[in-house]
């Protein structure tokens, strides 16, 4: 038996070495679960031949960098990176915006599976507790889908397209919930994705964005006939409750808000992805993450009683 030990908040604490944690860890770097778990069962061999039954979790870190490093330098680099955002004491806060039917659902659950983030939540909950709390006179549009907001418009601008001025009327009813959520995480140091529609570089607050823990990704599906196959999809799993027909009856208007999204991301620099590839868009966002927030200390492996879980 390898035994792991360490400390959290001054108080030390013995685990087991597991293969399955570690090789759990390895594979944000994208080498797939098989060839994880067998560089892991090669570190533990390379433990057990050396004697090794107690080691510490920064020993540890030592062992499994210089056994990356003979197997694939870029691999090293990119756990090391990984294993030192996982070591940081602020929290990551993703943002992940794009029209309806592009994907962020499943990208923000794919990303938090890859990243091992337990917190996600979409911004259609926030629309709905919101809807709780303001009265359909009092603002019409949060009652309505993003899409379709601008029916509820009750005095249109001449200076704006109806469809657009909608969606940024209920965005920013939305975006008071959204900035709550990232005021909190902030101040509890928690570690969350935000995704969906109402994710929209620029309308969340400045002082807010200028944490250097925050990174947004709009998300887009170019080709319009894939979009629109995208509902039919969407559509056909037995957990979707709107029909395919009422976002057909609402597609030109969806292609609206994807291109003001667009815009609003260009003028703020947000990174925009198209999102054909679920992999690939995982490896884009990942690789984003990693340069942006990645350092090159402290890897360790992922433990219950280890402080980064």
């Amino acid at each position: 038996m390898i035994w792991i030990t360490g400390n959290v908040e001054g108080k030390k604490y013995k685990e087991p070495f597991s293969k399955g944690i570690l090789s759990r860890s390895l594979n944000v770097a994208d080498i797939g679960f098989e060839r994880a778990y067998d560089i892991a069962s090669d570190i533990e061999s390379d433990l057990i031949q050396n004697n090794v039954t107690e080691i510490t979790s920064y020993e540890l870190a030592d062992v499994v960098l210089n056994h990356l490093k003979t197997v694939n330098p870029k691999i090293a680099k990119k756990y090391e990176n990984w294993r030192s955002l996982r070591k940081s004491n602020e929290p990551l806060i993703i943002l992940i915006g794009g029209a309806s039917g592009v994907g962020t659902s499943s990208m923000a659950f794919e990303l938090a599976t890859r990243l091992r983030l337990k917190n996600i939540i979409g911004t259609d909950m926030i629309r709905e507790v919101m809807r709780k709390i303001i009265s359909k006179e009092l603002s019409p549009v949060v009652h309505k889908s993003s899409f379709d907001a601008y029916e509820s418009v009750r005095i249109p601008s001449i200076k704006i397209d109806p469809v657009i001025e909608g969606f940024i009327n209920h965005v920013d009813v939305v975006n008071v919930g959204i900035e709550a959520i990232i005021e909190r995480s902030v101040k509890e140091g928690i570690s969350i994705i935000i995704e969906g529609v109402h994710v929209v570089p620029g309308f969340i607050r400045k002082d807010l964005m200028e944490n250097n823990n925050i990174i947004v990704f709009s998300l887009t599906v170019d080709d319009e006939e894939s979009h629109r196959q995208r509902f039919y999809s969407r559509c056909r799993q037995p957990w979707v409750k709107r029909s395919l027909e009422r976002y057909m009856d609402n597609f030109d208007t969806i292609r609206k808000t994807q291109q003001f999204l667009v815009e609003q991301s260009k003028i703020h620099d947000a990174r925009i992805i198209n999102n054909v590839d679920i992999n690939e868009t995982v490896d884009v966002m990942i690789s984003d993450i990693l340069e942006k927030f990645g350092g090159e200390n402290n890897v360790e492996q992922e433990s219950k009683g280890n402080n980064d879980n």
